[in-house]
């Protein structure tokens, strides 16, 4: 009988195992390759076709920094508070000077003892990525130790917040603010988008904060205005990633990419981060739609 269990405990490894090989898509994940191929620097990225479950990757389970993209795991430390009771959405909290990060926010530009809603504070996060309502968002959380817990019990073992965190100061050293994996970003991306991050009122607040995003000339300026993509990107000098889960005719998909030790530190439109995440999300809109005609208007890169 023992042994007839095993047998039947190893049919169902094997099986699931080849189950999970045969979702992958063979043709896509050679475009990745080729897409990687000369870049000057290291690069991950992870897609998935949420109708059809098949997958293509391209170092995919490596670590990389997430800049800007960890203001989703943060926005779901506070969520997490929201539905313990323990903060509320629409709570009218007061700004500090001592709150804030130095640099173009607008919540830095306020005054001290203005208020303003958490709700406004975290439209600001995602949608303009504000620095300093990340910060206090962050600390509202109950710091990163609360949001990498959360992280952990949704089965992310590499997406964590290391900043202002105890016991991260290595990790920040090599990451900075944040680390993730691109498979753990489009995976949280997913959770959310399924309504299993905290629950499904609390996912569905979270995605509709994502889909109203200011810095759309990347990886979304390469997706029809009318085709509705929740996303977050993140940069800095040796560093460009995005994560976008776009809701499609044909069926949504997901996909994050992340780069890391880039040689081109630029700011310009032309940085070589930059042009391979627009590469990517032109590339995966016509894989997935391939009878769509659409591209950007011609003259659009004035406005970017």
């Amino acid at each position: 009988m023992k042994l007839f269990k095993l047998l039947l405990i190893l049919l169902f490894i094997s099986s699931h195992l080849f189950a999970q090989e045969e979702k992958t898509d063979a043709k896509l994940t050679k475009m990745l390759a080729e897409m990687a191929k000369g870049f000057n620097g290291d690069v991950g990225m992870y897609v998935k076709n949420l109708k059809t479950g098949k997958t293509a990757s391209f170092n995919a389970d490596t670590i990389f920094p997430t800049a800007s993209m960890v203001k989703v795991p943060i926005t779901c430390g506070i969520f997490n508070k929201i539905e313990k009771g323990e903060l509320s959405y629409q709570a009218q909290l007061i700004y500090k000077d001592s709150l804030l990060y130095a640099g173009e926010d607008i919540l830095g530009s306020f005054k001290d003892g203005e208020k303003i809603w958490l709700s406004k504070v975290l439209m600001l996060m995602i949608t303009t990525s504000d620095n300093t309502a990340s910060l206090w968002s962050q600390s509202l959380a109950g710091t990163g130790t609360a949001i990498n817990e959360l992280m952990e019990q949704n089965g992310l073992k590499y997406t964590r917040v290391n900043s202002r965190t105890p016991g991260r100061r290595q990790n920040q050293q090599e990451y900075g603010w944040g680390q993730t994996t691109p498979r753990e970003m489009a995976t949280l991306l997913m959770l959310i988008r399924n309504g299993k991050m905290i629950s499904p009122a609390a996912s569905e607040r979270i995605y509709r904060n994502l889909i109203r995003i200011y810095f759309d000339k990347e990886a979304l300026s390469e997706i029809p205005p009318y085709v509705q993509a929740a996303s977050k990107s993140g940069a800095v000098d040796e560093a460009r990633s995005e994560v976008v889960l776009v809701n499609a005719p044909h069926g949504d998909y997901v996909f994050c990419i992340a780069t890391k030790n880039q040689k081109d530190t630029s700011w310009a439109h032309t940085n070589e981060g930059t042009t391979l995440i627009r590469k990517l999300s032109k590339t995966l809109w016509h894989y997935f739609e391939p009878k769509s005609d659409w591209k950007p208007a011609a003259g659009m890169e004035k406005y970017y």
